[in-house]
């Protein structure tokens, strides 16, 4: 029974423990580690447990600031075995880090089986409310990465009856066409952003394919956006993400702000992110504030959250191999989205005069540069950057 306050004393707390969201405790149920942090140097070392649900091994990864948002997971499948059948109404899409093997796709009461084979490097994305299972007939593992839509619509429905067991058929997403994961290589503008995007629900290779010169971020930079399976949650529409990406050797991004929830995956290549609070301005070092920039290290495999504190963070991306520095971007939701319909909309990549929210080069931290250039000069690579 609740107790009413007098005048000078205020009802109920103003401080608590947050309690876990409907997707934080369906993954701890599923007996699997929950890997935290701003990222990882290389998810071939996260530990992996028998998956009871999805079969294989598995962990999942709920990197800082996108709880609630979306999600992660690697799953390991062993040597001439297979995962378990599944389908939910959450999209979802996979890169396979190491091994070959195949998808099967099917619908309910369908008379056969759509199956597409990947290789590592691979990237698809099953249609939504799909049954599938992933099959792996080599002698060696294979380590699929998995980037899903589950924690949003988990947190909301809280039923995982209706994610699970939900016989809806998304006949728009996919119609069982014999070319549907036949996968594409001609790049186009997008309709909104003219950036180069890429209609594919399967990409064969996305650590070696090509990729469009683009320059937004870096001088060089090149980039595509992969439109996969009718999704939406993970790009589609006027959505910027997923992309696949490179920084020329030699070369780095300029810092950058925006909401929290962009994860980059490195492709190809070694480098780091800083990462910091747009509070501490744009020369955090030179204020005497270095201290609480944040930092990750990652090779082929690593990751990063772009800006881990649930807010606005700047963040930076540095390759310093003799190889250009590749990525995979993924984020879920619709943190993209600004202001009402017919609003004209500044990108991120602007620069800060122009509207943007990234910082010129020209007005970066000086020690930015000249820490870059000592780890370029200790790798034996070679400082390309423009004055």
């Amino acid at each position: 029974m609740i107790q009413q306050p007098n005048e000078q004393e205020r009802a109920g707390r103003v401080r608590w423990k947050r309690p876990p969201t409907p997707y934080e405790q369906f993954m701890a149920e599923e007996g699997i580690p929950v890997v935290r942090g701003i990222g990882l140097y290389d998810v071939r070392e996260l530990p992996l447990s028998p998956w009871t649900r999805l079969g294989g091994r598995g962990s999942y990864i709920q990197l800082d600031g996108t709880e609630g948002v979306w999600g992660m997971y690697v799953v390991e499948i062993p040597p001439r075995s297979e995962l378990r059948p599944e389908r939910h109404v959450y999209e979802e899409i996979y890169f396979v880090v190491e091994g070959r093997g195949s998808t099967e796709i099917w619908k309910e009461n369908a008379s056969r089986r759509q199956v597409f084979e990947w290789q590592p490097g691979s990237l698809f994305s099953v249609p939504v409310n799909c049954s599938h299972r992933l099959v792996n007939a080599a002698s060696s593992p294979v380590l699929v990465l998995a980037a899903t839509g589950a924690p949003a619509l988990m947190n909301i429905v809280k039923s995982t009856r209706f994610i699970f067991d939900n016989p809806f058929d998304f006949s728009d997403r996919y119609d069982g066409s014999p070319q549907y994961f036949s996968p594409k290589t001609e790049v186009e503008a997008h309709p909104i952003t003219e950036r180069a995007i890429l209609r594919s629900n399967l990409i064969a290779d996305i650590v070696n394919c090509e990729l469009p010169v683009d320059n937004q971020r870096s001088p060089g930079y090149r980039r595509f956006e992969p439109f996969m399976a009718g999704n939406h949650f993970f790009g589609g529409g006027d959505a910027q993400l997923p992309f696949i990406a490179e920084h020329q050797p030699g070369r780095y991004s300029k810092a950058h702000g925006h909401a929290s929830g962009a994860v980059l995956i490195c492709l190809r290549g070694k480098g780091y992110t800083y990462t910091w609070p747009m509070e501490l301005g744009t020369r955090p070092w030179e204020a005497g504030k270095g201290h609480l920039v944040k930092r990750q290290d990652y090779v082929p495999g690593g990751m990063v959250t772009a800006a881990p504190g649930g807010g606005n963070w700047f963040h930076q991306h540095f390759g310093v191999g003799k190889e250009g520095l590749r990525v995979l971007a993924v984020a879920g939701g619709y943190w993209k989205v600004k202001g009402s319909p017919g609003d004209d909309i500044v990108s991120n990549n602007a620069d800060l005069e122009e509207g943007g929210r990234s910082i010129p080069y020209a007005q970066e931290d000086p020690w930015v540069r000249a820490e870059f250039k000592q780890a370029l000069a200790e790798g034996g690579a070679e400082f390309r950057m423009p004055e």
